[in-house]
């Protein structure tokens, strides 16, 4: 019958789990093999510089704004709602609820869409590879974008969604301070120029989008209104219509009034002197660190395998 039997371990056996941590030991490990340490280090180092070099320089412009104070908020408002309500007729949101809306409208894909091709952006995010500082103009992907002929090459013309998803993912970004509302619109760019006319833009869009939503549903209202007014006798309803009416007039006239209608600039937007990212010096430090990190891991783990000889078994028959 064969069966096997393990030879008792020896004296000499050493049991890995067991060992203390000798700091000298450790050190003297680190020191013998520095030579790999130090080209980790290098090498990764190197990398780092190579990939910081490499990315394009990004400025960034930021624009401060405050909500402005809507009149929809008014007393009249409170006293009117529930027979506007009853009407069919819708008497507005109140300032904070705006600025809500335009917050969000302002990072929607539909009015960013009309953003681009409204100020014609599509070669600006998709066919340039840079930014020419003395000649203040961009500088051409000619591999995908024909300068010359104004045109995309082999088909490649982006789509909506493409554009979009740049514009969103890469250059612009909206924050809001939730202690006092004020709202913060960044744009980034490989362009100092076009960072700021981006920023400066897209403040002045979504006051004249918002201003021409209320016009207009100011105006089907006053519309509406005056209709029921000629379909009744009673004089309270047409007291009431004649309120309402009065109030969607004057939206109308402070909606074309207000240049500024839902963010007001607090901070405008300036052409930055200086680039946001990439931060090459901490790219490089970074690098040398896991560099760093990595060679002492294999050294550790070399020395781990080394002082951990297999166990062996005899066979006894």
């Amino acid at each position: 019958m064969t069966r096997y039997e393990r030879v008792p371990e020896s004296s000499e056996t050493r049991h890995c789990s067991d060992d203390e941590i000798d700091i000298r030991e450790l050190f003297f490990t680190l020191w013998a093999g520095k030579w790999i340490i130090i080209i980790a280090t290098a090498a990764f180092a190197a990398g780092g510089v190579v990939y910081a070099l490499s990315k394009p320089d990004i400025y960034q412009a930021s624009v401060l704004l405050a909500p402005t104070e809507g009149s929809s908020g008014s007393g009249l408002s409170g006293q009117l709602g529930g027979l506007a309500s009853l009407a069919g007729v819708s008497i507005g949101a109140d300032a904070s609820s705006k600025t809500v809306i335009a917050k969000e409208v302002l990072q929607s894909r539909a009015f960013l869409s009309d953003f681009i091709s409204r100020h014609e952006l599509a070669v600006p995010l998709m066919g340039t590879n840079g930014w020419n500082f003395r000649e203040r103009s961009w500088v051409f992907n000619h591999k995908v974008y024909n300068a010359d002929a104004a045109e995309w090459r082999n088909n490649s013309m982006p789509t909506n969604w493409d554009l979009v998803k740049k514009l969103k993912e890469q250059h612009v970004s909206v924050s809001e301070n939730e202690e006092n509302g004020m709202v913060t619109v960044r744009v980034k760019s490989q362009s100092p120029v076009a960072a700021q006319q981006w920023a400066t833009w897209l403040v002045r869009d979504i006051n004249e989008y918002m201003r021409s939503q209320d016009i207009e549903e100011a105006e089907a209202s006053i519309q509406y209104l005056k209709t029921k007014l000629t379909e009744t006798n009673i004089t309270g309803m047409q007291q009431v219509f004649y309120q309402l009416i009065e109030r969607e007039t004057r939206t109308v006239m402070l909606a074309n009034a207000q240049r500024e209608y839902v963010f007001k600039t607090v901070d405008p937007a300036v052409v930055p002197q200086e680039k946001s990212q990439p931060k090459r010096a901490l790219i490089v430090v970074v690098a040398s660190m896991l560099g760093g990190m990595l060679g002492v891991v294999i050294l550790f783990f070399r020395a781990f395998i080394l002082s951990c000889p297999p166990q062996r078994t005899s066979r006894t028959d």
